[in-house]
Formats: C-alpha cells, structure tokens, sequence
C-alpha cells in the first residue's frame, strides 16, 4: 500500500494505491431520514446494478456538498460548454 499524498486546495489527502484509482459509478440512489442522507454510487452494467460506495453524510453536509458541486459545474461549463441532460430510464437511480 502506498501513502500517496494528494494536493487539493492545499490539503494534502493520505491513501493508498487502490483508494487513489477511484471508482466508475454511472447512477446513484438517495435516501435520507431527519439524521442523515446515505449516497449510493452504483454501476449499471449488463450484469445488472452494483453497488460502487454508498457515503452517509448529515444533512448539512449535502448542502455543502450540492453548493460546491453546483459552483463547479458552472466553471466547467463555462470552460467546456453546456453538457446535455438526458431523462434517467428510472426513476429511482439516477
């Protein structure tokens, strides 16, 4: 296992060789209750869905999350150009 250290906005993020490749998720599930929201990033793939990481985080959390994920999809928008919506098949995963 490697301690590969990652800058990001001038933190440094300690993991290993494995973590650090990431995963490939296509569709996520959402569910929540008065404590938390629970992410599930999933795989569609002709095998059928599977589960990728699911992520618990409190309610608060989401917010920061939508507003930083919403700030940064602008920016790349405005570098890369608008990206193209399509309906989800179902609409329970997205």
């Amino acid at each position: 296992m490697s301690n590969e250290q990652t800058p990001q906005q001038g933190v440094q993020i300690l993991t290993g060789d494995d973590m650090a490749r990431g995963r490939y998720s296509n569709n996520m599930a959402v569910a929540f209750n008065p404590e938390e929201f629970i992410l599930d990033w999933l795989l569609s793939s002709p095998g059928g869905v599977h589960l990728v990481s699911r992520i618990i985080v409190s309610p608060s959390h989401v917010k920061r999350i939508i507003d930083l994920l919403s700030k940064n999809l602008e920016r790349y928008e405005e570098q890369f150009g608008g990206i193209p919506v399509r309906d989800s098949v179902d609409p329970h995963i997205h």
